[in-house]
């Protein structure tokens, strides 16, 4: 999947996106750093531990650089950003049943305002999955030779050619 590059001085306005979630029962909001635990655990089942793991950074980060949307209590989607790398944003996900209401398009709005008031103006998308999305909801191109990128070389599993050993009583 390649990297895509988001011009962050021609962003949408992420506002009347926010709104109309509220609106239909979704809140987007910043995450609070004691929501870690619930995030990760979400994140863990809706999607891998990888981007746990990558989403984790952002709860270091001040503020906290990982946007929530949260439907009668539960997290239902999240956006991160400023976690892979300086200037990246995702991991970015919606839980399945909730896909298709707008959720997402907010999630990366937001997540790209937040980069652009850290002073970026661009932003790159790593490893962009559905890159249609991107390059209609925020005007993103695709870097030419960007795949696999940063994510070359991912760590495997350690293969000892040893059999386990049982264990004796």
């Amino acid at each position: 999947m390649p990297d895509m590059l988001v011009p962050l001085y021609k962003l949408p306005a992420d506002q009347p996106l926010l709104d109309t979630a509220r609106r239909a029962g979704i809140v987007i909001r910043r995450a609070n750093p004691w929501e870690l635990q619930a995030t990760r655990t979400f994140i863990q089942k809706h999607f891998s531990i990888g981007w746990a793991d990558e989403t984790s950074v952002g709860f270091a980060n001040k503020p906290v650089s990982v946007f929530l949307a949260i439907a009668s209590g539960a997290i239902v989607g999240f956006a991160a950003y400023e976690c892979t790398r300086r200037g990246f944003f995702g991991p970015t996900g919606v839980a399945r049943r909730f896909r298709g209401r707008g959720i997402g398009r907010a999630l990366l709005l937001a997540g790209l305002h937040g980069l652009r008031e850290m002073g970026y103006a661009y932003a790159v998308i790593g490893g962009a999955g559905p890159t249609e999305f991107y390059r209609q909801a925020c005007a993103a191109m695709e870097i030419p030779d960007s795949s696999p990128g940063i994510y070359a070389e991912p760590l495997q599993p350690l293969k000892t050619g040893k059999k386990p050993r049982s264990r004796r009583r």
